[in-house]
């Protein structure tokens, strides 16, 4: 296997994304740190940590990469039946800490999101650079949440979790209805799923990703105070 680049933590730089290992897939490096600094870095240029408990700190950028486009949301017709019901709030940076938490420890095959990777992420959040977009059902309970990265016009999904039917769906169309509200015009989704396909997601192969992000990571995007509570009908896309 080739050899992988150690980061010193006390030199901020990352190899080129299209340097990442074929097998396994989109692993560039390891080692450095989680600070601000370094994570921005980092996604500005299609990077991004995942590791376990176990393992220095890695850094990938794999091939093909899984996006969303707001305005290419898809709302199917038992999705809009959901919604018209009205049986969800969708709020975003009220409940940053519960959300990391929980996607944490609600996944049955276990996390990356190690202790480590809280701290630094929350670290973010007090800077106003991670977000949480938490929803809730109406008896005023947690339903399901997600947490991310906003850099100019894109925003990185981290982690989601989900603990009633349709919850994440419904948070997703919130959430795509404000970005491209805001002007975003990505949403990083990462590693492909089922899921996100459904919901409109597509993969693009990285060189044309990274031609997309850098058009993207410094545009200025209109938005407002993340701390508000967001309606359906939300704005067309």
């Amino acid at each position: 296997m080739t050899a992988l680049p150690w980061l010193d933590p006390d030199k901020l730089w990352f190899p080129p994304a299209d340097e990442a290992l074929d097998d396994p897939d989109g692993l560039l490096a390891l080692g450095g740190d989680l600070s601000p600094e370094r994570l921005s870095l980092a996604y500005r240029n299609g990077i991004f940590p995942w590791f376990s408990d176990d393992q220095p700190i890695l850094w990938w950028s794999p091939d093909p990469r899984c996006v969303l486009f707001p305005h290419e949301i898809h709302i199917s017709r038992s999705l809009r039946r959901t919604l018209n019901q009205r049986r969800f709030r969708v709020t975003a940076d009220q409940s940053f800490h519960r959300v990391i938490r929980l996607c944490a420890n609600t996944r049955s095959e276990g996390t990356w999101i190690t202790d480590e990777m809280m701290a630094a992420y929350t670290e973010l959040y007090r800077l106003g650079v991670a977000h949480s977009i938490e929803i809730w059902n109406q008896q005023g309970e947690l339903a399901g949440g997600m947490y991310g990265v906003a850099l100019g016009a894109c925003f990185f999904g981290e982690s989601m979790f989900s603990l009633e039917t349709n919850a994440s769906k419904v948070l997703m169309v919130h959430l795509a209805h404000q970005l491209a509200a805001w002007g975003y015009q990505m949403m990083d989704c990462q590693v492909e799923s089922s899921h996100l396909i459904s919901m409109g997601a597509r993969t693009l192969p990285r060189a044309e990703f990274l031609s997309i992000l850098r058009s993207c990571v410094d545009r200025k995007a209109d938005q407002p105070d993340w701390t508000f509570t967001w309606q359906w009908p939300g704005p067309e896309v």
